[in-house]
């Protein structure tokens, strides 16, 4: 039995094989799974806007005008003026001096971290934070205090016991603003109060905010009145925008720098016209039609209605990510399994993504979505859980533990030489109880209440690309 074939039987054993679920069709409400239309609960396209006329004809008209591709790295030959002319209504649309777009979301991050801190800086990063946070303070040596999630009491801890005592040391925090796996916000105005209190700069992954939350869909750092306050905005393209790539929003300054620094934007070729074109026609729809949003929003509050009515105890917010906690991750994949027979396709997440114990299904709405849609898989979700021995009201989203004193997971993020360790394929002993598998579809979570850094085998040894709700099978 060769190496790959043992580590298969591991994953097989915890329950945490994957597989790739082929998806016809466009990302609309309904799609096509083997054959067989299913209501699609479980994509990134909140605003509809993915197979909009008006994108879908932006980006086949810049394909004809700009190619396929864009032929080079944005410092060599791969600006185009489709690239600059997004950029710039991208850095209107945030209230932000200057944009620098980048290939995907997580090249954006790493880029951005990785040129703001690095060896003998500090990072602050929250624990539940996205796999391309985490991987940029891995890669960029610097050293990383991992704070509770949500909790501005750890994060001044941490900040008061790693206080900057070395001359020239940068130090940076850096949050999601709200958490693909929960649907929570970050509290952002204590963050950047924070930072300006012990001289820290911060970062903001809006990917799930941006076209949600805030006034005509800015994200949550408008939400919170934080323009012009944040040192970096981070977003993507690829999620209410419809497209694929992403951006960095920040002073002319520090794009300047981002240009000079980011390693994945210099080393990357740029992103496709085509994909540019279509993010540009989506962002142009959402200022055009703000109403979108307010859909948004509002089948959010239908699809929580509709599941506390059936038993689920979910709260009734307008936050467009609803999580079904059911635990066990074999359980998880049989209420997701029984909820495709059943015309309903609500992606299973399981560990690594979520910490162990918590998997669960994560529920996505869209502007697309009707009411009737809603409420049919509020029915079709409640059925299969009772048909399966599943409680819908235990499936309530944990409370986050209060801990002043933040874990210790330095270790895990800046050890160069554990990482690359643990990113070998090599067969290792069975892990312990609740230990992580090697494979992340979403998040790459770091398991609450383990106080001790992470060690080889139950570090993740690699990522996959953060827009995969649909395509993989968590």
């Amino acid at each position: 039995m060769s190496e790959i074939e043992q580590r298969l039987e591991e994953l097989e054993r915890l329950g945490l094989t994957r597989r790739l679920r082929l998806v016809s069709g466009p990302q609309g409400p309904t799609v096509l799974i083997d054959g067989k239309p299913v209501l699609l609960l479980c994509s990134n396209n909140y605003l509809g806007l993915a197979d909009h006329p008006r994108v879908r004809e932006a980006a086949a008209e810049a394909a004809m005008r700009w190619g396929v591709g864009a032929g080079a790295s944005r410092l060599v030959s791969g600006t185009m003026t489709i690239h600059r002319r997004l950029e710039e209504q991208l850095a209107e649309f945030k209230h932000s001096e200057a944009c620098l777009l980048f290939g995907s979301g997580y090249l954006a991050n790493i880029g951005v971290i990785g040129a703001l801190a690095g060896r003998g800086d500090t990072i602050f990063s929250d624990e539940l934070n996205h796999a391309s946070i985490i991987d940029g303070c891995r890669l960029s040596g610097a050293q990383v205090v991992v704070y509770r999630h949500r909790d501005v009491e750890s994060l001044e801890w941490s900040l008061h016991r790693h206080s900057g005592r070395r001359g020239g040391e940068r130090r940076l925090i850096v949050t999601d603003s709200v958490f693909s796996m929960d649907g929570n916000v970050a509290p952002l105005s204590e963050i950047v109060e924070l930072a300006s209190i012990h001289g820290a700069r911060v970062v903001v992954d809006e990917a799930h905010a941006t076209g949600n939350l805030g006034p005509g869909g800015r994200g949550a750092v408008a939400q919170a009145g934080l323009e012009g306050e944040v040192d970096v905005v981070v977003g993507t393209l690829g999620k209410a925008l419809g497209s694929y790539g992403a951006y960095a929003c920040a002073s002319a300054e520090m794009v300047r720098y981002l240009i000079n620094t980011a390693r994945p934007l210099i080393f990357s070729t740029a992103p496709p016209p085509p994909a540019v074109a279509g993010a540009l026609a989506a962002l142009q729809l959402l200022q055009e039609r703000p109403h979108r949003v307010q859909r948004l929003r509002s089948n959010a509050r239908a699809l929580r209605r509709a599941l506390a009515a059936r038993g689920f105890a979910v709260n009734e917010t307008d936050m467009h990510i609803v999580p079904l906690i059911v635990g066990d991750e074999r359980d998880a994949m049989r209420l997701c399994q029984e909820g495709i027979e059943r015309g309903v396709f609500a992606q299973a997440i399981r560990p690594p993504t979520v910490p162990a114990g918590s998997s669960r299904l994560r529920l996505t709405v869209m502007a697309s979505h009707t009411a009737s849609d809603l409420r049919m898989a509020a029915d079709i979700l409640a059925d299969a859980a009772v048909r399966l021995g599943l409680d819908p009201a235990a499936m309530a989203a944990p409370e986050p533990e209060v801990e002043v004193r933040p874990r210790e997971d330095e270790d895990a993020y800046a050890d160069t030489e554990a990482y690359a360790d643990a990113r070998s394929l090599a067969p290792r002993h069975a892990p312990r109880s609740g230990a992580r598998g090697p494979f992340d579809a979403e998040q790459d979570s770091v398991e609450a209440g383990e106080p001790t850094a992470l060690d080889g085998p139950t570090a993740a040894p690699f990522d996959v690309e953060r827009d995969t709700a649909v395509s993989w099978a968590a």
